[in-house]
């Protein structure tokens, strides 16, 4: 290796397949591919940052071209094929930038190129980092010399987006997907090398770069790396460090936080984040956080901790499950949409701090509200259950065997059934209206203003029967929904007396609606026929009767 490199993701770069960590079945692939002199035209290695793409392809170059063979590749002294291929500076081991060589000239002189066979090694070997960023125009230059190149000819590959990629060049190569590494594999990987590096960091500070790093092992090497370099001589790097350091912070703080928001405590919850915020973290960094809390509050009955995840150590996991079983499920997603909307503010906002505390103090009072309206729920479900005691009883005290079609589907409406207040009682005075038919029904509700009841009655109801204190009817699709609610209410009001409207299977009378556009219909007719709009044709061809317009009192002739 290297050993003069100072950096720490070059100074232990994997420099053979069993160096590498995390992607055992890729290596196990290759590995049988050369053994069995089966290699590919092209790979495409394709995953995040760190994961080891050119280092793969690197070892891939390695491994085709070593002066030993691949049985006896070099491991410590390397042979003068695989020390120039490790220091990028092979004559036919060729490693290109495609972020800065886009353009389809560079393509075309990368082909031009491979018309020569390899100098010193046994294949020619373009290694093409980021080749998303090529153009349309530089991928199609490549097409065919991809699908057929020279024997000695290999293309590898790397790419963090490989949507980018057209399909046409995808199917021409052997795509490897290079998974994130394991939690439990990085932290085993980078406390091996701390002890290299005689450094002194505790497992809870790697355990946080491992949490960080997000299975990148070149992220987590350079975390381990600063940590190393922010040591005094004889200190520990310890986990209340590493906070101070990467801008995280104690994720029982947040719990506590969150307990806190529930409990309506509003001066304890932003006295924790004024801490939080104290300790350098940044709002946006913070409100992630905060989402992942929501997350684990979620789905903690889901969720083990072992080996594989750093996010919660026990203490955590055990108080999480302690307070999600107080919180409903609707509430923490609710949370989720208020903490999301919260993240888009950060950027309208200039003080985001201020921004921050606001969010919290809506989160308290959201949930004040949210209790507010359980309690309210929770009365109206008791007085509903008692109303219907009483409606039960009165319904067992009168006759009820003579109502027609045995009464379908009847509504009774809870509302009328409330307790009295003042204004109740000053309606008990008023006088009385006495309703004995549906002309009438319609007549008060135009003394009264009632103008959309009225509008339901005439156009989306068909009487069926009309009897003391009890109507049946039938309607339309365009009835309103809570039409039966409001009647039966406005008729206690007017009345003083309980009324029960009853839906009927019977299609009943037309509406009035109907009735007035039959009549117009028929009188229309009617008049086409007359003697007079005839004369009138006789001199006016041209004219035509458009409307009829009903005179008052001619509607029901």
């Amino acid at each position: 290796m290297n050993k003069n490199l100072k950096v720490l993701s070059l100074k232990y770069r994997p420099q053979i397949f069993s160096d590498l960590i995390g992607q055992n079945i890729i290596s196990e692939t290759i590995t049988n591919s050369i053994k069995f002199n089966k290699v590919p035209n092209a790979y495409l290695f394709t995953g995040i940052r760190g994961v080891g793409k050119t280092t793969i392809a690197r070892i891939v170059a390695k491994s085709l071209n070593c002066s030993n063979g691949f049985d006896n590749i070099c491991k410590n002294n390397f042979c003068e094929n695989c020390k120039a291929i490790s220091n990028s500076n092979h004559i036919d081991v060729l490693e290109m930038d495609a972020a800065s060589r886009t353009g389809v000239d560079d393509v075309r002189e990368l082909i031009e190129f491979s018309r020569y066979g390899p100098t010193t090694a046994k294949y020619k070997i373009f290694i093409i980092d980021e080749v998303h960023m090529l153009s349309k125009q530089a991928f199609n230059a490549l097409l065919k010399t991809l699908e057929e190149p020279p024997e000695y000819l290999k293309f590898i590959f790397a790419t963090t987006e490989i949507k980018k990629i057209p399909v046409t060049v995808i199917s021409r190569c052997q795509r490897f997907d290079l998974t994130r590494v394991r939690s439990l594999e990085l932290f085993e990987y980078i406390k091996k090398i701390k002890e290299k590096e005689k450094g002194k960091v505790s497992d809870e500070a790697l355990k946080l770069i491992v949490k960080i790093s997000e299975g990148s092992v070149r992220d987590a090497l350079s975390l381990l790396d600063r940590a190393l370099l922010s040591l005094d001589e004889g200190e520990e790097f310890n986990l209340n460090k590493a906070q101070k350091i990467f801008g995280y912070f104690d994720k029982s703080q947040l719990i506590s936080l969150f307990e806190l928001i529930f409990e309506g405590k509003e001066n304890e919850v932003l006295k924790i984040y004024r801490s939080i915020f104290d300790q350098g973290v940044e709002p946006k960094i913070f409100l992630n956080d905060f989402l992942e809390i929501l997350y684990y509050f979620k789905n903690i009955n889901y969720l083990t901790i072992d080996g594989n995840n750093f996010s919660l150590n026990d203490e955590e996991y055990n108080l999480i499950k302690k307070i999600s079983n107080k919180i409903e499920q609707s509430t923490i997603i609710l949370f989720w949409q208020f903490t999301i909307k919260a993240i888009d503010e950060l950027d309208i906002v200039s003080n985001q701090n201020l921004s921050i505390e606001m969010f919290l103090i809506r989160l308290i009072h959201l949930k004040q509200i949210k209790t507010d309206l359980e309690k309210e729920k929770n009365i109206n479900n008791k007085l509903e259950k008692e109303i219907n005691f009483v409606s039960e009883k009165k319904m067992e005290t009168n006759d009820l065997l003579d109502l027609k079609n045995k009464t379908i589907g009847q509504m009774k409406n809870i509302a009328q059934e409330k307790k009295l207040d003042e204004e109740a009682q000053i309606k008990d005075k008023i006088k009385e209206f006495s309703i004995n038919s549906f002309d009438e029904l319609i007549e008060i509700c135009i003394q009264k203003k009632e103008v959309k009841l009225k509008y339901e009655l005439e156009k989306n109801v068909n009487l069926v029967s009309f009897e003391k204190q009890r109507i049946e009817i039938s309607f339309n699709d365009d009835l309103d929904k809570e039409f039966i609610k409001i009647l039966t209410s406005k008729l206690y009001d007017w009345t003083n007396k309980r009324w029960i409207i009853t839906l009927s299977k019977e299609k009943g009378d037309p509406s009035i609606k109907e009735k007035e556009i039959n009549v117009k219909k028929n009188i229309f007719e009617k008049n086409k026929e007359s003697v007079v709009y005839k004369k009138i044709l006789e001199n006016f061809p041209d004219a035509e009767m458009t409307e009829v317009k009903i005179k008052k009192g001619e509607k029901n002739e």
